[in-house]
């Protein structure tokens, strides 16, 4: 195992480092695998020669604890953590969680809400002078004004927040060596407004040739409709080809994004995964139970970044963007042959995947000179005349993957895009999925069965769901396997009323398909849907959206999906009659729930425990460390 950067004074002693570099705060444990953002910064920074230190949960009220390193000579650089603060530590509906995948034990409690504020307000008390670089997701997703779910009002940009000098967004590795180099040479923080993938702020209006305006945080945060245009702006506008200067006032300031950075190319990812991570939580949380998200990655490979399914309610698309990239077949397994030698590796790759499982290419070539269409999505409605669906070189890695020695199964389990499988013309890779990479349960993400509603989702029509399970399960009959589908259902996104909620629950019923979870739509910062819900109008079309908000409504949408549960049968009875639909209580083969007493129909109805059929399957309670994926996409 390769040596940890050291986390306390008595490590960078065994070291003989009396001063650090960079110190590298984190909201998370100290894990160093690259699936952890925070880990890969470190070890960049110290590719480059730094002396860096991972400073892994400071304890926010005790300001003694921000200096357990000492003083770095150049920056802290600040992280939020792998997912959303504020997505870790409360559910939906808005109830404290009690476990923290992230944090030692599985425990929550050892970082406070937004970290990234927190611990550079605190770092810019106690050392004044020192730069403080924000970034990670948390700090990604809210570099321009946004809506706060948790609040319920809109927060301005929290590079202003924290007091930071700098914000890097997006993927940070080279804006991150950018940084750290021009520091190192003794240019002042203040001399680095140049660097692409980064924002700050100014005290006067920047000329920057081409530069485009978005409303102020103050219009923003009072007038709606300048929110979803300040928004259309900022998402059009993340692109690494043609995407411009971002400019938001916020009071007397001006806050500044510069355009993207491009992402990583192949070389330079295959790079990034042969840096010396030691793969593994820090020793120190052995005996506190470890750190329980190291079980989702340690023996999972990820080939691939971006995201051109682009989701509306995911935050992939303004975070590490459209545009995918990949590392090397060479990189991979030699990721998968290192992994092998492990003593905990029991001979099962958990998954190849990434944002999306089955995307290794740009979705067409034009992009690579064009950028990414505005106002168009590659897949959805319909998937783009000049989408080039190609799954040879996936086939090819995975194919050379299960035949490696010591290896027994190689399985997919991060989400694939159906609708892209069923376009590629060679059913080779289909076939061998089923037969081979389905460890007895496919997750996929239908989402809904509405048109209107997977419309505002940026999902495809439900008849493409349907042709792919279709084949699923002729393909999985005919490898002689017992293999199902787990539907991933939303409830109450915007678009969907209660009429679109009781279309899904009928759906659900014909196809035998009995949910255990249900999620209902989650408005994290930075995503299309969040700004439907908050502003009622569709940013990308500017057209208005119907957005289910009471407590009420959502729990009338959420129960009709789970309409055979005998203490939802009065929720779902109100809702049926609010939509219309009293048709659907009786002893019609399409009726949700009987009408009068039905004891014996109960009974009959009521959810397997046991043996699940193909078209019937319930979704097993996931582990703590599965909510790691909420943070990254709340849902694929």
């Amino acid at each position: 195992m390769n040596p940890f950067l050291p986390i306390s004074k008595q490590e960078m002693k065994e070291r003989g480092w009396d001063q650090l570099d960079f110190v590298l705060v984190s909201a998370d444990a100290y894990v160093d695998h690259p699936s952890f953002g925070a880990a890969i910064i470190a070890r960049v920074l110290e590719s480059q020669g730094f002396r860096v230190g991972v400073l892994p949960q400071p304890d926010w009220r005790r300001e003694e604890s921000f200096l357990a390193l000492g003083v770095p000579r150049l920056a802290f650089f600040v992280s939020g953590g792998n997912i959303d603060s504020m997505v870790a530590h409360y559910t939906v509906a808005k109830r404290r969680r009690s476990d923290d995948a992230y944090s030692p034990g599985g425990k929550a409690g050892f970082r406070p809400d937004r970290p990234t504020i927190v611990y550079s307000r605190q770092l810019k008390k106690l050392c004044p002078q020192v730069p403080v670089i924000i970034g990670g997701l948390e700090a990604s997703l809210r570099r321009f004004a946004h809506y706060d779910y948790w609040d319920d009002a809109v927060r301005p940009s929290v590079l202003v927040d924290a007091g930071a000098d700098l914000l890097s967004y997006g993927m940070g590795e080279n804006q991150t060596i950018q940084i750290a180099r021009r520091l190192a040479a003794g240019e002042p923080v203040s001399a680095l407004t140049d660097i692409r993938g980064t924002c700050y702020l100014t005290d006067t209006a920047p000329a920057v040739a081409g530069a485009v305006s978005c409303a102020s945080y103050e219009k923003v945060a009072q007038d709606k409709q300048a929110y979803a245009r300040a928004f259309q702006i900022q998402y059009e506008e993340h692109d690494a080809v043609y995407g411009k200067t971002v400019i938001q006032k916020h009071g007397q300031r001006f806050l500044v994004q510069n355009p993207p950075m491009p992402p990583l190319e192949q070389e330079e990812m295959d790079w990034v995964w042969s840096l010396p991570f030691a793969r593994y939580y820090h020793p120190a949380y052995e005996a506190r139970g470890g750190v329980p998200a190291i079980q989702e990655v340690e023996f999972s490979i990820m080939h691939n970044r971006g995201c051109f399914g682009a989701c509306n309610f995911c935050s992939i698309a303004t975070h590490q963007g459209r545009r995918v990239t990949c590392r090397s077949e060479e990189s991979v397994l030699a990721e998968a042959r290192q992994m092998i030698q492990s003593p905990r590796f029991k001979g099962y790759i958990h998954d190849v995947g990434g944002p999306t499982a089955n995307f290794r290419k740009p979705s067409c070539q034009q992009q690579l000179s064009h950028g990414l269409c505005r106002g168009r999505k590659c897949l959805a409605p319909s998937p783009c005349k000049n989408l080039q669906a190609d799954h040879r070189e996936y086939l090819d890695l995975l194919r050379k993957l299960r035949a490696l020695p010591g290896v027994k199964r190689v399985f997919i389990r991060s989400g694939i895009r159906f609708d892209y499988l069923l376009e590629d013309p060679d059913p080779s890779f289909f076939r061998e999925l089923v037969t081979y990479h389905v460890s007895g349960q496919l997750k996929v993400a239908p989402e809904h069965c509405s048109a209107a509603v997977l419309d505002r989702m940026g999902k495809p029509h439900i008849e493409t769901f349907n042709r792919f399970a279709k084949e699923f399960y002729r393909l999985t009959k005919q490898a002689g396997k017992e293999q199902y589908l787990i539907p991933y259902l939303m409830s109450s996104h915007p678009g969907s009323t209660l009429k679109d909620a009781v279309q899904l629950a009928v759906y659900l019923k014909r196809n035998h398909i009995r949910p255990e979870q249900v999620q209902d739509f989650y408005p994290t910062p930075g995503t299309v849907s969040t700004c439907m819900y908050y502003t009622g109008i569709d940013p990308l079309s500017g057209k208005p959206v119907f957005v289910p908000k009471s407590p009420e409504e959502k729990a009338l949408q959420r129960a009709l999906l789970q309409y055979y549960l005998p203490q939802l049968r009065p929720q779902v009875v109100q809702a049926l009659k609010l939509a219309g639909r009293e048709d659907l209580i009786g002893s019609g083969p399409d009726c949700l729930v009987p009408g009068g007493s039905a004891d014996r129909r109960e009974k009959k109805e009521a959810p397997s425990r046991g043996k699940a059929t193909p078209k019937r399957r319930a979704e097993k309670k996931k582990p703590a460390a599965a909510k790691a994926r909420e943070g990254r996409k709340t849902r694929r």
